[in-house]
């Protein structure tokens, strides 16, 4: 299979390690480098998975590159690795904004993209990973690595890359929605007299147990809505209000503000 690399040690870069660790990836499949040093020795202290010295030294070794830094540090750090990137070269890049094309002309036409937006559940095996990558420039046997790398960490789709920045807006950034609504609606629970401890456990586990029910039943969630909301009953007085003060036009409107944001960076 190759060795998978890794530049960049933050929490996703840890989280989407970890995940391979626990689904059947061996130590010695797996390298890592970072800028900080005392990192490096932390993450190798924790897994047992040797870190390179420097950037340039895990890009030669990888058969699977990783690119999981931020996009202020892509142009570079691609311009640092390119001089030992080989032909066809898998590169797997995590960063909003950043599109094979651009990729390719920074490393070379011969390099091999793979492009993908996770999100931060996969700190916990529940991310969600929107990827795109040209096929046909791959064997079967690497598609099943590709997969395999994904799955490991929660669930992947497969999207056209001209979908890649409504996948930012669907599930990159939209864990900060969802913590900001349980935040909220924790803090309206409070305002009722329930204690602050039991609110935010209450309503994680309501929104766990709603997007499950969504996941697993295949019912449009306009339906389970409908059987909540009992004729005269306290659920669709609530739901009157959340329409009268914009709360959907609200995340439409964040939807935007998301989506223009991907195309600045």
């Amino acid at each position: 299979m190759g060795i998978i690399g890794f530049i960049g040690m933050g929490n996703m870069g840890t989280a989407i390690m970890r995940g391979l660790l626990d689904h059947g990836f061996a130590t010695d499949e797996l390298l890592f480098t970072d800028a900080s040093e005392s990192q490096r020795k932390k993450v190798t202290q924790e897994t047992g998975v040797n870190s390179a010295a420097s950037n340039q030294e895990c890009a030669s070794l990888a058969e699977y590159l990783v690119l999981a830094v931020k996009p202020q540090y892509y142009e570079a750090v691609l311009e640092e690795i390119r001089p030992v990137l080989r032909q066809g070269q898998v590169v797997i890049s995590i960063a909003p904004g950043k599109t094979i094309g651009y990729l390719k002309e920074a490393l070379g036409q011969d390099k091999r993209v793979v492009r993908a937006m996770p999100n931060t559940p996969a700190l916990l095996g529940e991310g969600m990973t929107g990827v795109c990558f040209d096929e046909g420039e791959f064997s079967e046997e690497e598609r099943k690595i590709i997969f395999r790398f994904f799955s490991s960490f929660g669930k992947m789709e497969t999207v056209e890359e001209r979908l890649m920045d409504a996948v930012v807006c669907a599930s990159g950034s939209s864990p900060a929605y969802v913590y900001l609504f349980i935040e909220a609606l924790a803090d309206g629970a409070v305002k009722c007299g329930l204690p602050r401890k039991t609110a935010y456990e209450m309503v994680a586990q309501t929104v766990l147990g709603s997007a499950k029910m969504v996941l697993d039943t295949g019912k449009h969630p306009g339906e389970l809505k409908d059987m909540v909301c009992s004729p005269g009953g306290t659920t669709i007085a609530a739901v009157e209000a959340l329409e009268q003060w914009g709360f959907r036009n609200a995340l439409m409107k964040a939807t935007d503000a998301c989506y223009d944001a991907c195309r600045r960076v």
